[in-house]
């Protein structure tokens, strides 16, 4: 056993240890730390107390501030990797950070829009679960749109492909209730939503499901994901890639009224 009680020495524990090690080494105070990395105080402290690992792009800052080169990033790779290989591996922290998101979607309404109803209706395709198991999967998953809301809400911007809008779930209300959340989700000040035409064709994206996401470093990183899979894109070229196509999309969207009054109508019918 280890001198603070840890029965085994971790990654995460290594990384955590390492982040306040430098932070004494350096003579900073959190606050300090806070101004000269762009990042929230109380968010750097539960990096140090291992409240949570945090993503990268903070490690990659951190290094950074400190002058320790890829140490930290690589002692967060070594955390990551030992917490087991993920489908959204690195996502939910990335998003977590983000001050802004550019989503598009493919078939499915994006998950920071999604009513109950029509998440449980999504979770319980992907196979058997138990109820209570379920239920912290919805929760999990409706929490995070606490995003958009408060102080500081996540400035968002979805591009929704019209199938997403003509393909309800089986219960006529739960598909209703969401329908209507988009509309009013569609009307909030930090929330931009626009439906892609089925009519516009092929184009760049159609493949998969995109998530471009603004940090607080200034960085962009993108996030791709299929029906099975899912993957974190961190290398300036190919976001770079994705951020041109997805601005191409986005011109070829209906625009923001014409896309509520879509969203409307298809409530109506």
């Amino acid at each position: 056993m280890d001198v603070n009680g840890d029965e085994e020495l971790s990654a995460r524990a290594v990384y955590r240890r390492e982040l306040l090690r430098q932070r004494e080494r350096s003579g900073w105070t959190l606050a300090e730390l806070a101004e000269r990395t762009k990042y929230d105080g109380s968010y750097l402290q539960r990096l140090e107390t291992g409240g949570r690992l945090g993503s990268v792009d903070a490690a990659g800052v951190l290094d950074r501030t400190y002058g320790t080169g890829d140490h930290l990033v690589d002692l967060w790779r070594l955390a990551k990797r030992e917490a087991g290989a993920s489908r959204f591996a690195g996502f939910a922290e990335v998003e977590a950070e983000a001050t802004g998101i550019h989503a598009f979607t493919l078939s499915t309404v994006p998950g920071l829009l999604q009513t109950p109803g029509y998440a449980e209706a999504l979770l319980r395709m992907e196979g058997p679960v138990g109820e209570e198991v379920l239920a912290r999967q919805v929760e999990a998953r409706i929490r995070r749109q606490e995003r958009l809301t408060g102080l500081g809400a996540l400035r968002y911007r979805a591009l929704l492909d019209e199938s997403a809008i003509r393909r309800p779930v089986a219960d006529r209300d739960v598909w209703a209730d969401q329908l209507a959340h988009l509309v009013q989700a569609a009307q909030e000040p930090n929330i931009s939503l626009q439906i892609v035409p089925l009519g516009i064709g092929p184009h760049p994206l159609v493949m998969s499901s995109v998530q471009l996401l603004w940090l607080p470093s200034g960085r962009t990183v993108a996030y791709i994901e299929g029906s099975w899979s899912g993957q974190l894109v961190q290398e300036t070229e190919d976001v770079d890639r994705l951020r041109f196509a997805y601005d191409l999309l986005r011109d070829s969207a209906l625009s923001t009224a014409d896309s509520l009054a879509l969203l409307r109508t298809t409530l109506e019918d």
